[in-house]
């Protein structure tokens, strides 16, 4: 497992002035391993900040999940950048895990080839327990909670904050390249900002996208949410969600029980992406429209559903 020095925290001056952010002071709140707070027993397919933002790595692998993160792209290469940390949130009053991105510096995973996009996700993949890997013919269900931050900045090209894909086969064939589901902010032609469900059918079903339900982007900023979707993995499946204010129980998004396509050709199973992934167009050109940000995830758990 990488260790990351963190004298990356320079980097953070580095940047365009007014867009950057400042790294939340170490809390000095009890970790919930300390007398006086108690942490429920992890679950397989659960995942819980625990305050040890050292081994926030380690502790994404040990719980079945994966990452992809830009530590040591481009300005980062001379002091690598942990982008994933952990902080203590008052509202939910618990570890919480932390996403960066830095529009001047990161890319995505470092492919020279991929230069209008950066990535920091959260994922599960075949390394993951079977437990959290959908296959065909069965429901997943995906719960966690989330909050943007406020002035978040959006573009009219894509913002991901949560994806489902599939996993690609041995021989490379399968049809993986686009996701199944994406929670994306945007920035509508006419100024309005929006969080769109989106659903991309497979290839093989042609194009035209689906936006399963949109709400305004300026109702989740600053906001806990909690979020349960459910997926029946099939050609012919299915696809549910609620997504629940916490401050007042509202509900921003829902999808009742809709038949959808949510299998592709070839892949070896489906599976959650969550974080951040989004364009700054060719050459940067969507640079100036962006800023760095933070955003926040807590308690992920991925589980399969008995029959």
């Amino acid at each position: 497992m990488k260790r990351f020095i963190f004298a990356g925290f320079i980097l953070l001056g580095l940047a365009c002035s007014g867009r950057t952010f400042e790294i939340p002071a170490v809390s000095d709140k009890p970790k919930p391993s300390q007398p006086g707070v108690q942490q429920p027993a992890l679950q397989e397919g659960e995942l819980r900040a625990d305050g040890d933002t050292a081994q926030t790595y380690a502790l994404i692998t040990a719980c079945g999940y994966n990452y992809e993160t830009p530590d040591t792209s481009n300005a980062h290469a001379a002091a690598p950048f942990q982008h994933i940390r952990q902080s203590w949130d008052e509202e939910l009053q618990r570890y919480v895990f932390d996403f960066y991105i830095h529009i001047d510096i990161d890319d995505d995973r470092g492919k020279p080839n991929i230069t209008d996009r950066q990535r920091n996700e959260i994922k599960t993949d075949g390394h993951s327990p079977a437990s959290m890997v959908g296959q065909e013919g069965e429901t997943m269900v995906f719960r966690w909670k989330f909050r943007l931050p406020t002035g978040m900045l959006t573009s009219q090209q894509f913002c991901h904050v949560h994806q489902i894909k599939g996993i690609d086969n041995a021989a490379g064939t399968a049809d993986v390249s686009m996701p199944l589901i994406t929670f994306t902010a945007r920035t509508l032609s006419t100024g309005k900002r929006q969080l769109q469900v989106i659903h991309v059918p497979p290839t093989s079903a042609g194009g035209g996208n689906t936006y399963l339900a949109r709400a305004d982007l300026e109702e989740f900023l600053g906001e806990w949410v909690e979020v349960e979707e459910r997926i029946e993995c099939a050609p012919e499946g299915s696809y549910t969600l609620s997504v629940r204010r916490l401050r007042d129980s509202r509900e921003l998004l829902s999808v009742p029980r809709t038949p959808l396509a949510m299998w592709r050709d070839g892949t070896t199973g489906m599976r959650p992406k969550w974080g951040i992934y989004r364009s700054f167009g060719k050459q940067g050109a969507l640079k100036s429209q962006l800023r760095d940000e933070i955003l926040r995830f807590a308690d992920f758990e991925v589980k399969k559903e008995v029959r």
